[in-house]
């Protein structure tokens, strides 16, 4: 199995297009200004301590905002919630991604998306840089679930809906 690498960087991409995954917005706020982005890259890490993690590519502008601040919130999207994750993804820039929405900020100004699937609001434990990317560890310190599971899923360049209640398939969207 001896690729090039231009064929594995290619390949790779093509499998990880594969890879389905839920859509999150990652919120911050740095200086008085509130930073966010739309990531897939959301993991848990352990229970004991309850903790999570998410890449950040270096060259984001959520990047050094998230590392400076040291908290933040990962609002994890319901599946009808296409336009917040599209405006975090760049089509909207700076704090007009905002608007799009309905944000609050809890006692440390972290802004949290109030109808998310769940807000999970994190203090930055450990950073970690892999290639292009850091890699952000949160001790989590406070959870907000609310609604039917139905999340808000990327997979293949697109969109998709998770449906709850034990069906195990998905539907695409747009």
């Amino acid at each position: 199995m001896s690729e090039l690498p231009h064929d594995l960087h290619g390949r790779f991409r093509t499998a990880m297009r594969r890879l389905t995954s839920a859509v999150s917005v990652i919120s911050t706020v740095h200086e008085g200004v509130r930073h966010g982005i739309t990531v897939t890259s959301v993991t848990s890490v352990s229970m004991t301590p309850p903790s999570l993690l998410f890449c950040v590519n270096r060259n984001s502008r959520l990047h050094d905002p998230v590392i400076r601040s040291g908290r933040f919130c990962v609002n994890i999207l319901h599946a009808h919630q296409i336009e917040i994750a599209d405006a975090f993804s760049g089509r909207t820039h700076g704090s007009d991604r905002f608007l799009c929405g309905e944000w609050a900020s809890d006692d440390n100004d972290t802004p949290y998306l109030i109808p998310a699937q769940a807000n999970i609001f994190c203090e930055a434990d450990a950073i970690s840089s892999y290639g292009t990317h850091s890699i952000v560890i949160g001790k989590v310190l406070q959870v907000a679930v609310r609604g039917q599971v139905a999340p808000l899923l990327y997979q293949d360049g697109q969109y998709t809906v998770g449906l709850g209640d034990g069906v195990d398939w998905v539907v695409p969207v747009g």
